[in-house]
């Protein structure tokens, strides 16, 4: 049985290119960045060529691109020196970020440091820019902090609008764009953004390896100490083959993003189009329009009595999918995604999240199971289940 992998928003698969711009540093080169010897300075100048790379793709400056060890490391950082070093008292974001804000904010404000505001959201997650005006109205030294793209239900923010009410009030603003990045362009000499986190595995790139991005200026030091490394604003030795791998992803992912994008977009729109046509009562979570994250597509199934066994049942049948976030796949707990934009709709969800290397025939294959999963009888004119 050949597998389906659709939890691509997850984790995606190692680009064969990505692998083999990472052996030479798995390999033969293998010394320490810090050095001053030649096999220090062989590993210093990969390092350095990847973040000039980086900063190509994104139209920023080598200096602007602070390696970490993900987006998770990244939205700390973003967080917690802000407050720490830019005297930041309040934290505006929203219910549906990633636990990487949300539950950073929540400790800040739990320690007396910041004081957390929520942007209103519409019912599909997007946010109510009347209300984030008003809250910068409101309150000064203020952190604006809101995802791109939401992980869980595709609903993209206008990061163009959202930055210029943060320019408007004198606020900082961060974007968690792990989500996107790699899957839309970003000029960061033109956006109105501080500061954005990224992480190399969502684009093809290697896990444990990501970024953040901070506008000259922005003022923040080191949360991690220990070491000089990432020019003093993160202390410990370099992964070296990570940061490597990371660069090269995305460097392929922009070399033809048109292309892409157009390819995953038609696979989305044909699941849609299969699903809305075949499977009785199916709904959709969050914004599936042209304008979301065309990546991921939430789908809210009728509720058959069967709904808890459904992911394992997909599993089963070789079909890998995702409840919500993988990064809470170990907690009890729903979606607070959904909890937060449909607290009442009955029903199964099940992410759906597509990658380059998905194909047509995936979708039809994953359909027609659903199909059979929930009994659904071979009409006239329909595909067999």
């Amino acid at each position: 049985m050949e597998r389906i992998y659709f939890d691509n928003a997850a984790t995606t698969p190692l680009a064969p290119e990505v692998v083999e711009a990472m052996m030479p540093y798995l390999r033969g080169e293998y010394g320490n960045p810090s050095s001053i010897h030649a096999f220090g300075r062989a590993t210093r100048a990969g390092i350095e060529r990847s973040r000039r790379s980086v900063a190509r793709s994104l139209n920023c400056s080598p200096g602007e691109i602070i390696f970490t060890s993900g987006g998770t490391e990244a939205d700390n950082m973003a967080l917690n020196c802000s407050v720490r070093d830019r005297g930041v008292k309040h934290i505006i974001t929203s219910a549906i970020e990633h636990h990487a804000i949300e539950h950073t904010a929540g400790c800040l404000e739990r320690e007396g440091k910041a004081c957390v505001h929520l942007v209103r959201l519409d019912g599909e997650g997007h946010v109510d820019l009347a209300h984030l005006e008003e809250l910068l109205r409101e309150h000064q030294h203020v952190l604006v902090s809101l995802m791109h793209a939401n992980n869980e239900i595709g609903t993209c923010a206008d990061l163009q609008a959202i930055g210029a009410l943060c320019r408007k009030y004198g606020a900082l603003f961060h974007s968690d764009t792990v989500q996107t990045m790699g899957h839309f362009p970003f000029d960061l000499a033109t956006l109105p953004i501080d500061m954005l986190s990224a992480s190399a595995h969502k684009f093809h790139g290697p896990k444990g390896s990501g970024f953040l991005y901070m506008r000259a200026g922005t003022g923040l030091n080191a949360m991690m100490q220990g070491g000089g490394q990432e020019r003093n604003m993160r202390g410990g030795t370099e992964n070296i083959c990570g940061i490597v791998g990371l660069a090269a992803a995305l460097e392929l992912a922009f070399e033809d993003l048109d292309r892409h994008r157009a390819h995953i977009q038609g696979l989305k729109d044909h699941m849609i189009e299969r699903l809305r046509a075949e499977i009785p009562g199916v709904a959709f979570n969050g914004d599936i329009g042209p304008a979301s994250l065309y990546t991921v597509l939430n789908v809210r199934f009728p509720d058959d009595g069967k709904g808890e066994m459904l992911i394992y049942n997909l599993d089963m049948e070789g079909v890998a999918v995702s409840g919500g976030s993988a990064c809470s796949s170990g907690s009890n707990k729903g979606s607070h995604v959904l909890a937060t934009i449909a607290p009442d709709a009955p029903g199964t969800n099940i992410r759906f999240s597509f990658s380059r290397y998905n194909t047509l025939q995936e979708v039809d294959r994953t359909v027609d199971l659903l199909k059979r999963l929930f009994k659904v009888p071979a009409l006239a004119g329909q595909r067999p289940a």
